[in-house]
């Protein structure tokens, strides 16, 4: 096998470690509201959210959510679809919301608004906006997750035109304001608290774009899925633009797009082994340039033409790795040097498969290791050879 073999043959592991069909990722009911406020009736209209909107809405469908999508929605609009969606996410097993369009912090309280919205005043929120205290409370009273997805924080032409009134002392502020959800409940915001967003001069906005990416890519806890979006909208803007999740959740792992059962990773939790599989030799020193979580074996399972095989990695505590496949004619065998520190690796064969190189990130979970590199994310699990 050559090197463009081997590296297609990859491309299928990391990919179809595998692709979930539609709505096999909900293990129970995923009920969604997405909104895409563009046509604002008071202020210049926004180009992209209602495309991030429905791109969102056709993504959060393959992963098995049952939405309502609503583009340029007026105030009694979101308030039905925010009932409705209260209504059915009690007992379901995640609720979303995903809205696009202007948001902004008014007095220490952030309102998402509607395309219908005047606010001449700073007290007018309270009458033509929506609370995102009342958005969190809906998606509360979930078994697993509650998440809503804020691409809100654009610079905001309503701020600049709105009068203070004299009862209150607060004024607009760029962006949204610092939160704390309670519960079972993340928000993500596309620019951190206090910051505005880019709405992007191309079909999707950078924070949009970077979820699209993100959202289905199977064996990614979601919190680990919200990191891959920062790091790519960070790249994109060069830095001028943080997305930030708050939140805190317990140590259970939710994953948005899970493992298809069967595949290169079972959904269920496995028993947890020891963080190095395989020991080390007696008196070797650990190498400053590997994660001792990472030391041992690992393999996945790979699907091809004849059938599947098993791909196994021993990855050893000095820093060098061996690599073969079984059965053998699935992939080259070969050996190389690796780095992996803090979340990132990177890889160079050195015997075998002459010139090719790899890096990304990591995480460790017990037994499983989510690896994301150039040609994209796989779970490993470890191996008991």
């Amino acid at each position: 096998m050559d090197r463009r073999e081997f590296v297609s043959g990859l491309t299928l592991a990391t990919a179809a470690a595998g692709l979930m069909p539609t709505g096999a990722a909900a293990e129970g009911r995923r009920v969604a509201l997405v909104i895409g406020n563009g046509a604002y009736r008071n202020v210049p209209t926004l180009p992209n959210p209602p495309n991030d909107a429905g791109d969102i809405a056709a993504a959060l469908k393959r992963l098995g959510f049952s939405l309502r999508l609503v583009t340029n929605a007026s105030f009694d609009e979101m308030r039905r679809g925010l009932i409705a969606l209260g209504r059915d996410a009690a007992g379901a097993d995640m609720a979303t919301v995903y809205f696009a369009g202007h948001g902004m912090e008014i007095n220490g309280e952030n309102w998402l608004i509607p395309i219908d919205a005047e606010l001449k005043r700073d007290t007018d929120a309270a009458n033509e906006a929506i609370s995102l205290q009342s958005v969190m409370l809906q998606v509360s009273n979930t078994t697993s997750l509650g998440l809503v997805i804020l691409d809100a924080c654009r610079n905001n032409p309503f701020a600049a035109r709105m009068n203070r009134t004299l009862a209150t002392r607060g004024t607009p502020t760029g962006g949204l304001g610092r939160i704390e959800p309670v519960g079972n409940v993340l928000v993500a915001y596309a620019a951190r608290d206090g910051t505005t967003a880019l709405d992007g001069d191309t079909r999707n906005s950078p924070f949009a774009a970077a979820l699209l990416r993100n959202i289905e890519t199977p064996g990614v806890e979601v919190t680990f899925m919200f990191r891959n979006v920062r790091d790519e909208v960070m790249e994109a803007t060069r830095n001028e633009q943080q997305p930030f999740v708050y939140g805190s959740l317990s140590r259970k792992a939710i994953y948005l797009a899970r493992q298809p059962k069967g595949g290169a990773e079972e959904a269920e939790p496995v028993a947890p082994l020891p963080a190095v599989a395989s020991p080390a030799p007696s008196g070797a020193s650990m190498s400053s340039t590997i994660d001792p979580a990472l030391v041992g074996t690992w393999e996945i399972m790979v699907p091809g033409r004849r059938g599947q095989s098993r791909w196994i990695w021993q990855i050893m505590n000095d820093g060098t790795y061996k690599f073969h496949a079984v059965p053998q004619r699935s992939a080259h065998p070969h050996e190389g040097t690796m780095t992996a520190a803090n979340g990132h690796w990177t890889l160079q064969a050195r015997r075998g498969l002459s010139g090719y190189s790899d890096g990304g990130a990591y995480e460790i979970r017990d037994t499983l290791a989510v690896i994301t590199g150039k040609l994209g994310t796989g779970a490993w699990k470890r191996s008991a050879e």
